[in-house]
């Protein structure tokens, strides 16, 4: 299965919309202390197999990284772990700075 990608003008949409969403940052903790989107999860992906328990499966996931290459490595181990409710945000945090917010530092 192929992951489903969410580009960050659909992502903020459904922030601002309330919609119930697990932002799920897969960057290292160093990379989220310089820049992160409130209320995301921190998970680093070599962290995911043995922290799959904090995420909740009946809730939309997020995925997210720098420019979107980890997160999908990540969406798609979600997917083949049982969660259905996957998606991958294209292009990252940058593109989030690029597209939606650009007062956020980038790295």
């Amino acid at each position: 299965m192929s992951v489903p990608q969410t580009s960050p003008q659909e992502l903020k949409r459904r922030l601002d919309a309330g919609e119930r969403l697990q932002i799920l940052d897969v960057r290292e903790p160093w990379e989220c202390a310089i820049v992160h989107l409130a209320g995301s999860t921190n998970i680093p992906l070599s962290q995911i197999p043995a922290r799959l328990g904090e995420l909740d499966a009946n809730t939309d996931v997020v995925a997210l990284c720098k420019v979107g290459g980890r997160s999908l490595r990540a969406a798609q181990f979600l997917l083949d772990s049982g969660f259905s409710r996957v998606t991958n945000l294209a292009g990252g945090i940058d593109a989030w700075i690029d597209e939606v917010d650009p007062a956020l530092p980038s790295y």
